[in-house]
């Protein structure tokens, strides 16, 4: 047993820090592909040892290396991290729909990203090759399938057959964004149950597990007949908040009545902040209308929580809502990013202090305005692919995921 501990601790990928409290850990904590200053020195002794057997003298004045936990480059800690402690069965791959998301938990996992080859021939057929062997390999697969929603669900589908077809020992799809969640019932006769039909082809197939984070209805996670990872992008922007000074009492405010839920978890989290509920009517697909307010935001700062913004028109409609009812500054919270027309007109007309949101979907250059603040998710999405890879719980991945303060601003 003290043999098993000794070598966990030795690990490259294992944090040597000790926290004592959740709340500590989420700041405390750092990337497991950064090797600490004993492995170092581990590594120059031995190279130390090796050049003495071939006879090469080495300088006795020379200072010994040492690794200064100051915030290194990506590249750094890689090039600290030595090639035979990474984990070879490990394989992450990406799509077109997001390629810098997947770099960067790669990155943060201390593997390089998948070499794999896709492109469309003339007619529109996706053609994917991986360029590397993934045999015996667990296979990680980034894929949001946003906008354009069947191309990328299309591509995903053909690199799932592609994996499977090359024996990998297992095939995870990940999938920071689930279009089609929004169809998850019959609202009318005769309408289709689309995420239910999507969740059917993923297991068709040839994927073995699927990743989702803050998936519209969770109910739709039980469409799925293989496991799934429900992981929530609240934590990233609940740290940002802490981060920023706001000194004026906050209440939490769910945009509809569907979101209730959601909102009460969110203010729940945020200093047991007050929370307030717009009532709309829903007139028809991407059309709402405002209705009354329920709660008081007069003279506080209204933080408005959803999972997406889309058009923009529920989000917008209950701002302007939340400032005649005398609320002094309005922030919009979303993990992700839609954004379909006219989402950048509305958001960016001056009712908002900011717009919060994730890179759980590339946004294009246009489609960026000066209020919007862009945070990443990828230290969560990593560490809940290192859990699922080391037969692990994902909830541990909520509990001790170091998130960055530092935000990209666009």
């Amino acid at each position: 047993m003290a043999a098993k501990a000794a070598a966990l601790s030795s690990s490259p990928f294992v944090s040597s820090r000790r926290l004592s409290s959740p709340a500590a850990s989420l700041r405390a904590r750092t990337p497991r592909c950064v090797m600490g200053s004993e492995q170092v020195r581990v590594v120059v002794e031995e190279e130390g040892k090796t050049k003495k057997r071939m006879g090469v003298a080495e300088p006795r004045s020379a200072p010994p290396a040492v690794w200064t936990p100051r915030a290194p480059a990506q590249e750094a800690r890689l090039a600290a991290l030595r090639t035979d402690g990474r984990d070879s069965r490990l394989k992450i791959f990406s799509g077109t729909a997001n390629r810098p998301l997947a770099q960067e938990i790669a990155s943060y996992l201390g593997v390089d990203l998948g070499k794999v080859l896709i492109k469309r021939f003339a007619d529109g057929e996706i053609y994917v090759q991986l360029q590397e062997s993934v045999r015996g390999c667990d296979v990680f697969l980034v894929q949001p399938t946003c906008s354009p929603v069947n191309e990328n669900l299309m591509e995903l589908f053909v690199m799932i057959d592609a994996c499977r077809r090359a024996s990998a020992r297992s095939i995870t799809v990940v999938i920071p964004y689930f279009g089609y969640a929004r169809a998850d019932r019959k609202a009318q006769g005769r309408e289709a149950i689309t995420a239910k039909l999507s969740a059917n082809l993923l297991t068709e197939a040839g994927s073995d597990r699927v990743i989702v984070c803050d998936i519209h209805s969770t109910q739709a996670l039980g469409y799925f007949d293989i496991p799934v990872d429900h992981i929530h992008g609240q934590p990233v922007i609940l740290d940002y908040l802490a981060s920023k000074t706001i000194s004026k009492d906050l209440v939490v405010v769910s945009p509809d009545v569907g979101g209730v839920v959601r909102a009460r978890a969110f203010a729940k989290k945020l200093s047991d902040a007050p929370l307030a509920i717009v009532d709309k009517r829903r007139q028809g697909h991407n059309m709402s209308e405002v209705m009354h307010l329920i709660g008081d935001v007069k003279g506080k700062v209204a933080i408005m929580v959803d999972d997406m913004i889309d058009t923009a028109g529920t989000i917008t409609s209950a701002a302007a809502l939340l400032k005649q009812e005398g609320a002094e500054a309005v922030y919009a919270c979303s993990t992700h990013a839609v954004f379909s027309p006219p989402a950048i007109e509305r958001l960016s007309g001056g009712i908002f202090e900011e717009v919060i949101v994730t890179n759980s979907i590339l946004l294009p250059e246009h489609k960026c305005f000066p209020q919007l603040t862009v945070l990443s998710m990828a230290n969560l999405v990593a560490e809940t692919i290192w859990h699922v890879h080391r037969d692990g719980s994902s909830t541990n991945a909520f509990l001790y995921t170091q998130f960055s303060h530092q935000c990209r601003t666009l």
